[in-house]
């Protein structure tokens, strides 16, 4: 009811009357009211309404089925109620499939690796539950043939006066675009791994290769020499398997440096490894490399030189000193071409043509145990053997004069030529350190030459191994006389010969044929002076 109460004056005294009004009856009679209207405008008014309530239908139905992306709506039961064409498409299924049952048993039951997928955590269900937006940047929807549909998605929850009603789910399909950045971050790893093996690649190159080179090609004149160039010329365009042997210093490097130049793999380096001055413990990783954290000290991935040298050629210097436990993991990577980096799973490729030299007879160490056969065999395809410069006497000649003009130039020196009678004592030495001995003793006649006159400091207890059947070249060697030297040129001397040693002992200080053996003193003082030296004390 609505009432109103008011005082009046009546001849019967001071009276209150009451008006009252049936609130229900009057919204009645309003409503009947306006019906009668709407009646008396006849049928243009109802089918004016009617198209009214289309039009609004039809736009937010055009605007939901011309959009781009899944929408998804479920109730507070999680029942499907509405889905738009697109998610019709992305998913596979009909409206008329989904509608009325649970979502989550259908598209959002387990995870990518097939994983199931508890409901109680379902981002979709807690956004009306928590009446919270959940945001999903990547998960996996399933289409009705059972393929995966990886989404971006939004939960949003829908509400009343009376509570929560469900929520609207909006998703994307990120299958393309998660595959590119795949693609992209495979890319960029690819990038990465390259750029350190560019690196790698660069310095090594810098230090082995580009670095300016004693000689610009194989010197002499003898009938050896001759049939070592037809060798590498037979086999440097094939990808055949190099053993060069010879004692030290007789140029087995530039017989592999000779052979890869010439090969199709020319354009890759030739990456150089000395086996004898790798430790046991570090043999694997300087091989195949190794990745962070494999061991102390592996700060970070590093490339190993089978990966560095891959479509080039890998030169195995010294390959006899080879601990033989370590033989059969370098026969396995020759054998199929594939390795692990020490630390990791993955299996690696490579393609590496491998030159291996030796002063060492590997036959009678593979006879004796001492060299796994297996691998003298796979190694021994194509043997090139170099002999010593005291049995190649003519070739000293025109090697010593080819040392000379380097050492020049190198050295910024004026001109200098042989005389006969340096020829004739050069020819008198047996030259067991073989041409980097004969290089080193003309750069130190070239540094110390004076008046343009050259004199070899030969050591005059050198043993001559050669007869006089070796031919009338092989001139008696020729002492040159004495001269008095200052104490510094004295300290020089003894350095330079202690690096001659060395050279020749490749890097040996004790032991069988090391440098302290050569120089006939204990390795302890030899130590010693290597350390003064080093110091620079007296």
């Amino acid at each position: 009811l609505e009432y109103e109460a008011s005082a009046i004056e009546t001849p019967q005294g001071r009276r209150l009357v009451f008006i009252a009004v049936d609130l229900t009856e009057r919204a009645r009679r309003e409503a009947a009211a306006e019906a009668e209207q709407v009646q008396r405008g006849g049928l243009l008014e109802w089918r004016r309404m009617a198209r009214f309530f289309q039009e609004v239908d039809s736009f937010y139905n055009s605007i939901l089925s011309s959009a781009g992306d899944g929408i998804y709506g479920v109730d507070f039961e999680g029942r499907t109620t509405f889905v738009n064409p697109a998610a019709e498409r992305m998913l596979g299924w009909s409206a008329s499939d989904l509608i009325g049952r649970n979502m989550h048993d259908i598209i959002h039951h387990k995870h990518a690796d097939g994983r199931p997928y508890p409901v109680a955590r379902c981002p979709i269900y807690n956004a009306f539950r928590q009446n919270e937006i959940r945001r999903v940047d990547d998960e996996i929807f399933w289409r009705k043939d059972g393929r995966p549909l990886r989404v971006e998605y939004t939960s949003t929850p829908l509400n009343s006066d009376e509570g929560a009603l469900g929520a609207v789910v909006l998703f994307r399909d990120i299958t393309e675009r998660k595959e590119a950045e795949g693609r992209l971050r495979e890319a960029h790893e690819e990038v990465a791994r390259l750029k350190l093996r560019l690196e790698m690649e660069n310095d090594y190159l810098q230090s082995e290769i580009r670095a300016e080179r004693r000689h610009s090609e194989i010197i002499g004149v003898s009938g050896t020499i001759h049939e070592t160039v037809k060798k590498i010329e037979l086999v440097a365009h094939t990808d055949a398997t190099v053993l060069i042997t010879g004692e030290s210093g007789t140029g087995k490097e530039l017989v592999a440096q000779a052979i890869h130049k010439d090969s199709p793999r020319a354009k890759r380096p030739l990456v150089r490894v000395n086996c004898a001055a790798i430790p046991r413990d570090l043999f694997e990783s300087e091989f195949f490399g190794h990745v962070k954290g494999a061991f102390t000290g592996a700060l970070r991935d590093r490339v190993g030189r089978f990966e560095l040298a891959d479509g080039g050629t890998l030169f195995l210097d010294e390959v006899g000193e080879i601990p033989l436990e370590l033989q059969g993991k370098l026969l396995r990577v020759l054998q199929d071409g594939r390795f692990e980096r020490v630390g990791e799973d993955r299996t690696r490729a490579t393609d590496v043509r491998i030159i291996a030299a030796t002063n060492r007879d590997l036959a009678a160490e593979a006879a004796k145990g001492a060299f796994r056969e297996d691998l003298y065999f796979r190694l021994n395809v194509f043997p090139i053997a170099l002999p010593p410069l005291r049995e190649r006497r003519e070739d000293i000649p025109p090697l010593a004069q080819h040392f000379l003009t380097y050492s020049c130039n190198r050295l910024n020196l004026p001109p200098l030529n042989l005389s006969r009678a340096n020829i004739e004592a050069l020819l008198g030495y047996d030259w067991p350190g073989n041409a980097r001995e004969l290089e080193n003793v003309i750069e130190r006649a070239a540094i110390l030459a004076r008046g343009g006159k050259l004199h070899f400091d030969l050591p005059s207890s050198a043993p001559l191994t050669h007869s006089a059947a070796d031919g009338a070249d092989a001139a008696p060697f020729i002492e040159s006389a004495p001269t008095i030297e200052t104490e510094n040129e004295r300290r020089a001397r003894e350095k330079r010969n202690i690096e001659l040693a060395l050279e020749a002992a490749g890097g040996k200080v004790s032991g069988p044929g090391g440098a302290a053996e050569r120089l006939g003193m204990k390795p302890s003082t030899l130590y010693s002076r290597l350390q003064r030296l080093k110091s620079g004390g007296k």
